[in-house]
């Protein structure tokens, strides 16, 4: 069997066991974050399975633009807003606005590089509706209102909407579908530049999104050391505000940094929440597809199929060990428990950490 087929098929089968073992959790625990990690695994195990279909028996213009909307646009967006809505009772929101107003402005900024003919005033107006939905979030987060995740859902739901209209409407060239000649991996070579304007759209929200969702979730669940204090009490001045919100991100990789050997002396004692090393699972499984896209944008596809392998694989064993997820492993839609987790202690929440009020 050709390595890269099975390397495809691997990687369908592994996302769509996982889809069901999240699902099959949001079924009994009904947790937002669940149902919407659930989506992305069934998104990613969709695009991979197509891949498979398409290097076994051809591509068709169908089996094209569903792997285009399901593996290229939605995946990492829909896992992305997993971790607002795990995260919905911190500040993240912030990092999730950040993360959308960087998605819009890299869509922008793409444009201009690439000048896609047909894009239209697309760029333009994915710029401005990223910066309204950052800006609403940021609001929401100030106010500590737990309803910014849904503005996130709205722009996640909405914008993968849009592409499978717009992939359904679309018009393209013979044969249907591109695939890169050296490496048979399928590109978006033939998408209009109004509907490939959408990849970074979502691609950039998701992978900032979960990458920044697992380290803030590390941090606040590690022995923390504080160097540099900040506050983003809304309470305080506003001048007083905005210089601690400006100077959070450098005090939060400070304060990290600081933070690693007491953290990496209490995880080999055993004495660390379990979210510590399944967030970092999570943030390298992100990342890893993050870079492999990237490279298969500018025409590098060699590693594009091991690294949606290793990322499944390093996003499962995540997701396996974090207690948010999975309080117990079952056969999914059975009563048959393989194992059940230890109860974590309730200093674990990160409210009680201190995220949800002044520190962070």
């Amino acid at each position: 069997m050709d390595l890269r087929i099975a390397l495809t098929g691997i990687t369908a089968i592994l996302a769509f066991l996982f889809f069901l073992a999240v699902l099959d959790q949001w079924r009994t625990r009904r947790h937002s974050f669940q149902l919407a990690w659930a989506l992305g695994m069934l998104w990613f195990s969709i695009g991979a399975g197509c891949e498979a279909i398409g290097a076994i028996w051809g591509w068709n213009e169908p089996l094209y633009k569903t792997w285009y909307v399901t593996g290229a646009v939605a995946t990492a967006a829909w896992l992305g807003l997993g971790t607002a809505f795990l995260l919905g009772k911190t500040r993240f929101g912030y990092a999730f606005a950040f993360s959308l107003f960087l998605a819009g402005l890299f869509t922008f900024l793409t444009q201009q590089r690439q000048q896609y003919p047909d894009a239209g005033s697309a760029p333009v107006l994915y710029f401005i509706a990223a910066g309204i939905l950052a800006l609403a979030i940021a609001v929401e987060t100030y106010f500590q209102n737990e309803r910014w995740p849904r503005i996130a859902a709205l722009a996640v739901v909405g914008a993968t909407v849009l592409a499978a209209v717009l992939a359904i409407a679309a018009t393209l060239p013979p044969p249907g579908y591109a695939v890169d000649p050296a490496t048979e991996v399928p590109t978006a070579a033939i998408m209009p530049g109004y509907l490939r304007l959408l990849t970074p759209f979502m691609n950039v929200t998701g992978a900032f999104a979960l990458g920044f969702g697992a380290l803030f979730s590390v941090y606040v669940f590690m022995p923390k050391k504080r160097v540099l204090a900040y506050s983003l009490d809304p309470n305080q001045k506003g001048d007083v505000f905005l210089f601690n919100l400006l100077i959070s991100p450098i005090a939060f990789v400070v304060n990290f940094l600081a933070s690693l050997p007491g953290a990496v002396r209490a995880m080999a004692s055993g004495r660390i929440s379990s979210r510590v090393p399944a967030t970092i699972l999570i943030a390298i499984g992100a990342w890893i597809p993050a870079l492999t896209d990237s490279l298969n944008r500018f025409g590098s596809t060699q590693f594009y199929g091991i690294g949606k392998l290793l990322a499944v694989g390093f996003l499962f064993a995540g997701f396996l060990v974090s207690i948010d997820v999975f309080s117990e492993f079952r056969v999914p839609f059975t009563g048959i428990v393989l194992h059940r987790r230890r109860a974590e202690t309730a200093t674990d929440d990160p409210r009680a950490a201190g995220v949800g009020g002044t520190a962070a």
